[in-house]
């Protein structure tokens, strides 16, 4: 377990929802708040959204949305979802019969707008196929793309706009007798989707999937979704993320846990605390850092790892991560193992070191977490 705990000023209260299954993944309640992406390839090519959707679950995600514009792609998508690591969501825009189709092939959840699907009658197909099939769904509202009389209503895409579009669609699918969907209230300015998500929190008990929507490349985007979504993750509000980035959906995943990470909302992989260094490093701390990101990325087991570059605040950070390195200067450094002082290392020898650590440190914690399962049977 990490040495730094979360205490009772750290604390976030979730939003009380009901829970919905995508799949195998549970989504609102009390279930942790997973991480979604989506693929960015030719749909109906298998072999390249496989690769995508195996990459992204690699990195984390426990939820991959497909696009299924055509017949192409749903017909892939069957085969997609047989080897898909984890569930996937289709997306779906206007044609009510891709959705029939990708409720056939076996997706678990359709991201829809009910109201853009067509007659009574379409949305009852659709309804009846995501039940048959097994199929949550998502109502997806999108400030850009808002109905024509809510923008004739209210002059504007606004939060009131938004909410209304929602709760109508959500209607739609309970008076067809359906609850298992989540919903989002998606725009690309950090205010409007803030201000929107909140009066849907207060409006409905369904789960919520968020997202800042084209938030723009890797950099802005990051800092966008990272003040949009933190501070609504930090309200409580919250049950699934995307992190929607014009980058690789890899780099969404990554992201989109760092977010959850840093508000203690999901623990996966090792986090590392370090410095932005200075003149008083005594290694060079950013490429140390950016090599050790790479080298351990393969860790799934929640540490945390302090790289800091001089004795300032380096003993300070160790002692309150699992293991710590301080520059020392002379061109070595102390290391730190459960808080404490261990053992000085070259800085040589210290990034193959820290990883050997990381590593065996790791299994310990998988071992010991494995002996306290209760014995099968």
């Amino acid at each position: 377990m990490s040495l730094n705990p979360i205490r009772p000023w750290r604390n976030i209260e979730r939003r009380k929802s009901r829970q919905i299954m995508v799949g195998r993944v549970p989504v609102g309640g009390d279930a942790p708040i997973s991480v979604q992406t989506m693929t960015n390839t030719d749909s109906s090519d298998v072999k390249a959204t496989l690769a995508q959707v195996i990459a992204a679950a690699e990195a984390g995600a426990d939820i991959v949305r497909v696009s299924t514009p055509d017949e192409s792609s749903t017909r892939a998508l069957r085969e997609i979802v047989r080897e898909s690591p984890v569930p996937i969501v289709a997306d779906i825009h206007f044609h009510y019969k891709r959705a029939i189709e990708a409720a056939e092939a076996g997706a678990a959840c359709l991201r829809i707008n009910p109201g853009n699907i067509g007659s009574a009658n379409r949305v009852r197909e659709v309804i009846k196929a995501a039940r048959d099939h097994g199929c949550s769904i998502r109502i997806g509202v999108n400030a850009g793309s808002l109905e024509k009389h809510l923008l004739d209503k209210y002059g504007e895409p606004c939060p009131d706009a938004m909410v209304e579009s929602g709760l109508d669609h959500i209607r739609i699918l309970q008076d067809n007798d359906f609850h298992e969907f989540k919903i989002s209230v998606k725009a690309s300015d950090v205010f409007l989707a803030a201000a929107a998500y909140q009066q849907l929190a207060e409006a409905t008990d369904a789960p919520i999937h968020l997202g800042i929507t084209e938030a723009g490349g890797f950099v802005s985007g990051t800092v966008k979704s990272a003040v949009g979504l933190g501070n609504l993750l930090w309200a409580g509000i919250g049950d699934t993320i995307r992190v929607s980035l014009s980058a690789d959906p890899v780099q969404e995943v990554k992201v989109g846990y760092e977010i959850l990470k840093s508000l203690g909302l999901r623990t996966r992989g090792v986090q590392i605390i370090s410095c932005p260094s200075c003149a008083r490093q005594g290694f060079d701390v950013i490429k140390t850092v950016e090599i050790l990101e790479e080298r351990l990325s393969h860790i799934k087991t929640p540490m945390s790892l302090s790289i800091i570059g001089c004795v300032v605040n380096g003993p300070g950070e160790a002692l309150m991560t699992d293991i710590g390195f301080t520059g020392g200067g002379a061109g070595s450094g102390m290391v730190y193992m459960a808080g404490k002082q261990d053992h000085k290392l070259s800085n040589e020898r210290m990034v193959d070191h820290i990883v050997e650590l990381v590593e065996k440190r790791a299994a310990e914690i998988d071992a010991a977490a494995k002996a306290s399962e209760p014995a099968a049977g």
